[in-house]
């Protein structure tokens, strides 16, 4: 142990002594563990972005959308596929372990708010959006049944939409004109910030039988007669039941929808868990390909290194045949080049720590999440970098090794 240590100051005294020239080599490990750690990071941010994402829209949530999915791009929207109010109440009455369940219409609508203008998502909804997308009213209150029954012109708006008609002013209490129709406001909704689909807070929310009767009716009649809606919305008791509630929605929609045997759906039911797999596999993905990136400047760290150590082996050619002549063994020399090697490249991996957590640490002044600098990470980008300092420093140390004595003194 005593050997060792004193070949880590050995290799110190080395580094030293040529300051500018270490100081460039480490500065290529650095910036290779730096960019491991910041692009891990930034992987595991996102990551946990979107997990937050996910669940600040509820838990166990399963969606049914009309149209059939089609891979790289949206649900279908043929003339034939559409879900309607009966489609919402045969999936209620005849699915279990559901703990709420609602139906949307949504649309865009113009809001005018005196001489102030705001185009922005409108949602019918049911009263049991809040319960089912964890979202609560910040002023104010939500839709009602009383609201949803009675069709009442009443309108909920997203904060986003609350400033931009009222700036700083109260809203609750106020009419608003959407699609010139008069609405009176009776609630603002919590902040849910930007998302990957964009503003989540430009939105307004209406009972859904005032949307289909009085706002967006156009839109809102099947041919059947019945109202239309856009999604039907279920909340599993757990994740446990999912695969069960998804077949009986899924059973209940083809009998009413009249499918025979083969014939493909013409709605798609998308869960929660579906869709947090889906992208948890994508920011796998990501974090590797990150990873990897890193891993390629760590590789060019790693072969300064040896240029500089063979550089140095051959500068030091003198002082390796005196320590030879003097009885120092192959292993001893072997060893010493590799400890300094590995200790150029642990504090060059030092450096890079460094980097890597300030760029992690700045982002969030730039970007709305936050990375998360790891244990992990850290471990292994040090690690790789002193394997990096291992595997390019043994053949420069091997080279010193077998260095002949009597030829290493005469070198000039």
């Amino acid at each position: 142990m005593a050997a060792v240590i004193e070949s880590i100051r050995l290799a110190i005294r080395t580094l030293s002594a040529n300051r500018s020239r270490s100081l460039l080599t480490m500065l290529g490990i650095s910036i290779g563990v730096g960019a491991v750690i910041s692009l891990l990071s930034i992987g595991a941010g996102v990551q946990a972005y979107i997990d937050d994402l996910f669940a600040g829209a509820g838990t166990n949530i399963i969606t049914v959308q009309p149209g059939k999915l089609q891979r790289g791009g949206p649900p279908g929207a043929s003339s034939s596929a559409q879900l309607t109010e009966g489609d919402y109440r045969a999936i209620v009455a005849n699915t279990p372990n559901i703990l709420a369940h609602g139906a949307f219409l949504q649309s865009i609508g113009n809001f005018i708010y005196e001489k102030k203008e705001s185009q922005v998502i409108v949602y019918g909804v049911t009263p049991s959006y809040t319960v089912i997308r964890n979202w609560l009213p910040a002023q104010g209150r939500f839709v009602e049944e009383a609201d949803n029954t009675s069709r009442l012109r009443v309108v909920v708006l997203g904060q986003t939409l609350a400033k931009d008609l009222f700036e700083d002013a109260d809203p609750v209490g106020q009419v608003v004109k959407l699609n010139n129709i008069p609405m009176r406001v009776i609630g603002v909704m919590t902040s849910k910030g930007a998302s990957f689909v964009g503003d989540q807070d430009a939105v307004a929310f209406v009972p859904l039988m005032t949307a289909q009767d009085r706002i967006f009716q156009a839109q809102a009649q099947a041919k059947s007669g019945e109202r239309i809606v856009n999604a039907i919305a279920v909340q599993g008791a757990s994740e446990a039941v999912r695969p069960s509630i998804e077949s009986a929605m899924r059973t209940v929609l083809r009998e009413r929808h009249r499918l025979a045997e083969g014939d493909e759906d013409d709605f798609t039911i998308v869960s929660q868990t579906e869709l947090i797999n889906t992208f948890g596999a994508l920011t796998s993905v990501l974090q590797i390909f990150l990873g990897a990136i890193g891993a390629i400047s760590l590789l060019v760290g790693g072969i300064g290194i040896m240029n500089i150590m063979l550089v140095s082996v051959t500068e030091r050619t003198r002082e390796i045949g005196l320590r030879k002549a003097i009885g120092a063994k192959r292993k001893t020399i072997l060893s010493q080049f590799l400890i300094e090697a590995v200790t150029l490249s642990l504090l060059g991996g030092l450096i890079g720590i460094l980097i890597g957590a300030g760029i992690a640490a700045v982002i969030p002044f730039f970007a709305d999440f936050k990375p998360q600098v790891r244990g992990s990470a850290v471990g292994l980008a040090v690690g790789f970098s002193i394997t990096v300092g291992l595997f390019f420093g043994l053949y420069p140390a091997w080279r010193a090794s077998k260095l002949n004595p009597i030829e290493a003194l005469r070198y000039e």
